[in-house]
């Protein structure tokens, strides 16, 4: 038998340090050449670090949360053939990047612990072992009654019976309940505090007539095959955006705060601001000045489901040159978007709705919706900045527009 000690490796990019977001295997466990280790965050994305070899894990380093330098102690093994007293990674078991954290229970004697991906990720964010909650479910699973119960300190059993009573869960003897920020949610944390404090954003909102883009929507809707997906207001809103950008370039950019440069974007990558499990992601529709309507929808779709459903490739959560953001029917009448850094622009879609307007001195019923922008006042001035929304709001209220090559 030799001790194996296994240093954390140089992820790339840059990468000095990583933030422990989960192991996947305990002191005692054995482990195979390859076998998922442990799921880093760094400043990019999660990645997940195998096993450079085979072997009974004898301690680990560091805690969710705790950063790791690299080059230090990561795990030790003890190995059964002659391995180095210590080593860092071996070729063959080079760091796997993923989109997003996806936390994994460690194996256990009594086998894999059975609960739903929900649980997985409420105990996860809670910070709680799955291995000390004791399920009530059909051989052993955890049910959510089980979590919640091992938060308040109640007994399982005594959780499942008054679920099964139909008793509403009683509040717990302590008044707090902490939460560790760690991975995916405190780069979010940390990455929206810096854009607020470092970015001084000029907001401007303003009020667009879409009762022709709906009949237009509505009319395309219509006409599709059957079980085929519905076209909603973001991928006309996408390409209005396209068109728009023509004419005001430096919406369309990246702010090189190291070396104090503003980069212009000929290409058009709309980050597309999604709601997930893990967090807000912004999954990307590249080049959208080349695809069509139904292109952009095609992709719009795709992303935002990979995005969701943790599927998404770095690169596809990365590169983004302009954001599009919205709630949907939560949307609101008006939102302040935070800037996606290093962006320096951002469109907040608000929640459409019939109501009434006076239009030529008649009060009509029309279908409204607000456009809540925010940009970088260093680098935008606030006049092109209200002048590139009008110019927006023109092609939304005259959709014919947006597909209309501009007059030479």
């Amino acid at each position: 038998m030799s001790r194996y000690v296994f240093k954390l490796p140089d992820l790339g990019e840059g990468t000095v340090s990583a933030e422990i977001v989960g192991w996947h295997v305990k002191p005692g466990d054995t482990v195979e050449e390859e076998q998922v280790l442990v799921e880093v965050m760094t400043e990019k994305a999660a990645v997940e670090v195998p096993s450079p070899v085979g072997g009974k894990v004898i301690s680990t380093t560091g805690e969710p949360g705790e950063m790791v330098a690299v080059g230090a102690e990561l795990i030790v093994f003890e190995t059964g053939g002659e391995q180095p007293s210590a080593a860092g990674p071996a070729p063959a078991a080079a760091p796997t990047p993923v989109a997003t954290p996806v936390p994994q229970p460690p194996a256990t004697a009594r086998g894999r612990v059975m609960t739903s991906p929900a649980n997985r990720r409420r105990a996860h964010e809670a910070g709680i072992d799955l291995q000390r909650v004791q399920g009530s479910g059909p051989q052993g699973r955890i049910l959510r009654e089980d979590l919640e119960a091992h938060l308040r300190g109640v007994p399982p059993a005594a959780s499942a019976a008054a679920a099964r009573a139909g008793v509403p869960p009683q509040p717990a003897s302590a008044p707090t309940e902490e939460i560790k920020v760690i991975g995916l949610r405190r780069l979010i944390a940390q990455r929206m505090s810096e854009a607020k404090r470092n970015i001084p954003h000029f907001a401007y909102v303003e009020e667009v007539d879409v009762t022709e883009l709906e009949g237009l929507r509505r009319h395309l809707n219509g006409r599709l095959p059957s079980g085929e997906p519905a076209l909603t207001y973001l991928p006309f809103l996408v390409v209005a955006l396209v068109r728009v950008l023509q004419d005001f370039p430096q919406c369309n950019a990246h702010y090189d705060a190291e070396r104090g440069v503003i980069i212009r974007h000929r290409a058009v990558h709309v980050g597309v601001a999604t709601q997930t499990p893990d967090g807000l992601k912004v999954p990307v529709v590249r080049n959208a000045e080349q695809r069509s309507l139904w292109d952009i929808a095609a992709q719009m779709r795709r992303v935002t489901e990979a995005a969701r459903t943790n599927k998404a490739t770095r690169e596809e959560l990365t590169g983004s040159t302009i954001t599009l953001t919205s709630l949907g029917k939560l949307g609101g009448i008006v939102s302040t978007p935070i800037i996606n850094a290093p962006e320096v622009a951002i469109i907040g879609v608000n929640r459409a709705v019939d109501r009434p307007v006076v239009v030529d001195g008649t009060v009509v019923v029309r279908r409204m919706m607000n456009l809540s922008s925010s940009f970088d006042h260093r680098f935008v001035d606030g006049y092109d900045a209200a002048a590139m929304i009008q110019a927006m709001k023109e092609l939304i209220e005259h959709p014919a527009m947006i597909f209309m090559q501009p007059r030479e």
